[in-house]
């Protein structure tokens, strides 16, 4: 059976924080660039696919995009610079490397921006910091986005963010939990196996 093309609404959600799911919406490689978000419908399927929206909310959105085109681009326009600029944040951090002051200013900036505000909830297991917005704004998807980086640049997860291994293929952002803090892949199935599987192409050649 065909592997299912991998887009906006399907995307693996490997980051374990929202942030980083969003900046893995794109690859920046030396040998590979590849885009899955190339409209602001793609925004709206992939903030679908994150739970940010339910259906009503984003066929409203879709509704909305359509008869304000332009505030709908460049809400999209938006989003890829605060993605890239998500990206540039945690890479540096999974390097151990200092943030670049112009990417704190810019994101401090959007949430300076922000609308809504922060209530309490409750759970299973305790207390929870809830983000109150109005989701029938076509913006509406990126503050939870942007809530999310500002949590975990000040969480001490942030010791945690790596970068997928696979540098020649990948760029992914994840946060390692891994019992022994040793995960190398944004996914065994995804990087893990195809490392193996030239590991292995390699060694044959040799012999």
């Amino acid at each position: 059976m065909a592997r299912k093309r991998r887009n906006a609404a399907n995307l693996e959600l490997i980051g374990g924080q929202l942030c980083l799911d969003f900046a893995n919406t794109f690859t920046r490689t030396e040998t590979l660039n590849h885009e899955y978000l190339h409209s602001y419908a793609d925004l709206i399927d992939w903030s679908q696919h994150v739970r940010l929206l339910s259906v009503a909310e984003a066929e409203h959105l879709r509704q909305q995009a359509v008869q304000s085109p332009a505030e709908a681009a460049a809400t999209f326009n938006r989003a890829l610079a605060l993605r890239e600029t998500i990206y540039r944040l945690f890479a540096a951090a999974a390097q151990q490397q200092p943030p670049a002051a112009e990417e704190v200013t810019a994101l401090n900036g959007l949430l300076a921006q922000a609308p809504g505000y922060v209530q309490i909830g409750v759970t299973d297991t305790g207390f929870v910091r809830q983000l109150i917005q109005n989701t029938t704004a076509l913006d509406a998807m990126l503050w939870p986005i942007v809530w999310s980086a500002a949590e975990l640049l000040t969480s001490p997860e942030l010791r945690q963010v790596r970068q997928c291994a696979r540098r020649e293929g990948c760029d992914w952002l994840f946060v390692d939990t891994s019992k022994n803090s040793s995960r190398r892949w944004c996914s065994m199935n995804l990087c893990g196996s195809r490392a193996k599987a030239h590991r292995y192409y390699q060694r044959k050649r040799r012999s």
